[in-house]
């Protein structure tokens, strides 16, 4: 089957068992989970604390073996290291190092990705600018408040442009401003195809971007269905009409009465949403140039954050390597592959150590002496001819001409 025909996420039977000392079962702390994330989803993972959402993503990243069940990433185990380049991860506490600032942070995990340079310097800037970070990019992050590393977290969570995203507590220590922008930024991602799985407590942040969740209790799946589903009022109607007079009102209660037999439960106006009051306060304060020290609000997603976009995995490349010469086959010899430069060394320094007339001297014989002769400070010093100058150096010349050859001299070039 096509990989693209598989879901990113499945499990089946999964199950995590906890022993103690004596080997004996402690806790189930996941217990017969089934699990089905399809590509382009944002899944919410729910549950009260000790419900087992933290237990089931460390087994999602192949940092736990689970006791029994299984669990496949796009198709693979979570073991395989060809899906790891493939998955972006923002744990629920922000594990970074607290003496390198925004930029070295997101420098050090592009290059765990073994991005190019070039690439690394495009992508930092722009998930910078992404979070709000870009004025306090030189700060350390140890410096940061938990909203801010939350902020930076995000960031190298998305640095590998990953296919799949898990995000453990997102909103954590954040301000609606950052909830908000985070909340967007999950949205688009969905939009151009990444796949996102959400672990929150905060039950009106997975309300608003999740299409479909899951609430665990006990280690078991207590309930899942989309979220219309699960919220869906099957015993109500609602009815939102522009402004009514109360006559109208009137009209339509005697109405409902006369035509269903029941009253109208409750007539008022529609409430807006506290976080939506809140980003328009804030949004008319900064359109007022009203100064702040706390983050600016955030940029657009950065465009390599592409629909489905993968990055070459180095294993697979390498092995593609290894199997392209052609053994017969028709497709021709393959290319070569070229060496790195060596580095130019100085050849006049070693020319001096190592030339005829140099002043390098003899190392000293450290054999000793036969049994039956005297010590040597017992005996009358014999003179030696010194041999020639041109004879006194041992140093194989054949090994440092090796080291201080150029490119093109002894490589066929």
């Amino acid at each position: 089957m096509n990989e693209q025909d598989l879901p990113v996420l499945q499990t089946v039977g999964l199950t995590k068992v906890f022993k103690d000392f004596w080997r004996r079962d402690r806790v189930a702390a996941v217990n017969d989970l089934n699990l089905t994330v399809e590509r382009g989803q944002v899944f919410g993972l729910l549950g009260p604390n000790g419900s087992g959402k933290s237990t089931t993503i460390k087994m999602l990243l192949g940092l736990l073996f689970p006791t029994r069940g299984r669990v496949s990433l796009f198709g693979r185990p979570p073991t395989d290291v060809a899906t790891k380049s493939r998955i972006g991860f923002l744990p629920e506490e922000s594990y970074l190092y607290r003496f390198l600032d925004a930029r070295e942070t997101l420098d050090l995990y592009g290059r765990l990705f073994r991005l190019h340079s070039r690439q690394r310097a495009e992508r930092i800037e722009k998930l910078l600018e992404m979070v709000g970070l870009q004025a306090e990019a030189k700060r350390r992050i140890g410096e940061y408040s938990k909203g801010m590393a939350r902020r930076i977290g995000l960031a190298q969570a998305l640095i590998n442009d990953p296919e799949f995203l898990i995000l453990d507590e997102p909103t954590s220590g954040m301000d609606p401003l950052g909830t908000r922008q985070i909340k967007d930024v999950i949205r688009q991602l969905a939009s151009r195809g990444k796949t996102i799985l959400l672990s929150s407590h905060l039950l009106a942040d997975v309300e608003d971007v999740c299409d479909r969740v899951t609430i665990l209790y006990g280690g078991r799946q207590q309930a899942a269905g989309t979220i219309r589903e699960l919220l869906a009022q099957a015993d109500r109607t609602q009815i939102i009409a522009p402004r009514l007079s109360a006559e109208t009102i009137a009209q339509v209660r005697a109405l409902v009465r006369r035509l269903e037999q029941k009253d109208l439960l409750s007539v008022g106006a529609p409430h807006d949403r506290l976080e939506n009051l809140f980003m328009k306060t804030v949004e008319a304060a900064q359109a007022a140039n009203v100064r702040s020290a706390g983050v600016r609000a955030g940029g657009e997603l950065p465009d390599f954050l592409s629909t489905g976009g993968r990055m070459p995995d180095l294993i697979e490349s390498l092995v593609a390597r290894a199997d392209h010469p052609a053994a017969g086959g028709g497709a021709g010899p393959a290319a070569p592959i070229s060496a790195p430069p060596r580095p130019r060394t100085d050849r006049s320094v070693i020319e001096q150590l190592t030339h005829v007339g140099g002043s390098i001297a003899p190392k000293e014989s450290t054999t000793p002496a036969p049994p039956n002769e005297a010590p040597q400070s017992s005996r009358t010093p014999r003179a030696e001819p010194k041999p020639p100058r041109a004879q006194r150096s041992d140093i194989d010349r054949s090994v440092i001409d090796g080291l201080i050859s150029r490119p093109g001299e002894s490589d066929g070039e």
